[in-house]
């Protein structure tokens, strides 16, 4: 997909698609991110193709250095309404021992790109309560608060909060 290159020219990464192939690298990262409690509300991963089946044909990227995924990211559907088509909800996962390193914000960025290219004109997430290092992530990457849902979710017999946050396109016009 693309390559990006820092000032000394020696950790060459690139954006790559996720597919069949790499997933087990995605599946490792994701299931870190569960075992956190608090990055998302699933505590299985899922299989490739229950997780192709959720996600948008587009917006399904890894960023990788010398062949290591160091992160993901993903675009899904909110809705199968045609109203919402240009609405997607985003996933951002990178490995722990890559965080607070850019690389959530270079997958964000180029999520961002990718969806605006697509189409979409509102990007959306549910980020709980706890996980400062993502809101602030997503806050930085041009995403504002717009509400929480309370006690939205139980897990591990925890009732949590999501705080509701969202990215219009300046680009893609409504």
């Amino acid at each position: 997909m693309t390559q990006i290159v820092d000032a000394a020219k020696t950790n060459i990464m690139e954006f790559l698609e996720i597919n069949k192939k790499n997933f087990d690298s995605v599946a490792k990262i994701y299931r870190a991110g569960i075992e956190t409690g608090n990055a998302t509300f699933e505590t299985n991963v899922p299989s490739f193709t229950e997780w192709d089946k959720k996600h948008l044909p587009f917006g399904r990227i890894i960023v990788s250095r010398n062949k290591r995924i160091l992160g993901w990211a993903s675009l899904s559907k909110v809705s199968e309404r045609l109203v919402y088509s240009g609405v997607a909800e985003v996933s951002v996962y990178v490995s722990g021992s890559e965080h607070a390193k850019g690389i959530g914000t270079l997958l964000l960025q180029k999520l961002i790109e990718i969806s605006e290219s697509q189409g979409i004109w509102t990007l959306q997430c549910g980020i709980m309560r706890e996980n400062n290092a993502s809101i602030e992530l997503h806050k930085k990457c041009g995403f504002r608060e717009i509400g929480y849902r309370e006690k939205v979710g139980k897990l591990n017999g925890v009732w949590r909060d999501n705080i509701i946050m969202e990215r219009r396109s300046k680009i893609v016009k409504v």
